[in-house]
């Protein structure tokens, strides 16, 4: 539903009502989180990821969330402790490597990113986040060729 912008907040309200029948689930509040980000309502959001991670800390796609939720609003420092610290305690977290991946691009480390993004095609080749970042490496090596 939240995959949808035209029905996020018809997604808040189902996953709202999710967490008052089930709370504590962590997938409940992780895409509660997701709709709430998606309506910009990244405050309201990341409590819900805080939330997901008191209950699961080793949830790595929360931490994730939060992390990019986070960067959005420009908490890039916070952001990127997250993910360091996220990396350093789940190497496998092929989310956190891409996130990592767009933040370095942003900062203009090309070859960072690149790096960062191989790392989650090694991870999760089947992933949307692999696919994205085979695109995403393919446009910055060409840029990078061109130099």
């Amino acid at each position: 539903m939240y995959l949808d912008p035209e029905k996020n907040d018809e997604a808040s309200r189902v996953f709202d009502k999710a967490n008052r029948v089930k709370p504590k689930n962590v997938k409940v509040l992780v895409n509660l989180g997701v709709a709430l980000d998606n309506l910009s309502r990244s405050d309201a959001a990341q409590k819900y990821y805080r939330e997901a991670i008191a209950i699961a800390p080793t949830d790595s796609l929360a931490s994730c969330r939060l992390a990019t939720s986070l960067y959005a609003q420009g908490k890039f420092s916070e952001s990127m402790t997250l993910l360091r610290d996220l990396i350093a305690k789940q190497p496998r977290s092929h989310c956190a490597y891409f996130t990592m991946g767009v933040a370095f691009a942003d900062a203009g480390l090309y070859r960072d990113a690149i790096r960062m993004w191989k790392k989650v095609v090694e991870l999760a080749p089947a992933s949307s986040e692999a696919q994205s970042a085979k695109e995403s490496i393919d446009v910055l090596e060409r840029f990078l060729a061109g130099q």
